[in-house]
C-alpha cells in the first residue's frame, strides 16, 4: 500500500470522483490550469497513484484533512 501525505490526499480529495481513471481524468485536465509550483506536485501525485489497481485505489480512504 503507498503512503500519501496530507498535502497529497487534500489534492486527491478535491479531484476524487469515485474511481481512480476518474480522478487521473480530471486531475490531468486540471493539470494545464495550475499554477506553476502545484502542477510538479499534483504530477508527482499522480505518478504515485498510477501504479495502483482500481481496487487498491479504492482501498485508500480518501478525504480532505480537517483544518487544525
Amino acid at each position: 500500500m503507498i503512503r500519501l501525505t496530507v498535502e497529497e490526499m487534500n489534492l486527491l480529495s478535491i479531484y476524487h470522483e469515485g474511481s481512480k481513471a476518474q480522478l487521473m481524468e480530471n486531475m490531468t485536465t486540471a493539470l494545464p490550469f495550475m499554477d506553476e509550483d502545484m502542477r510538479p506536485f499534483a504530477e508527482r501525485t499522480l505518478q504515485k497513484i498510477s501504479p495502483l489497481t482500481e481496487n487498491e485505489y479504492a482501498e485508500i480512504s480518501i478525504f480532505a484533512a480537517d483544518e487544525v
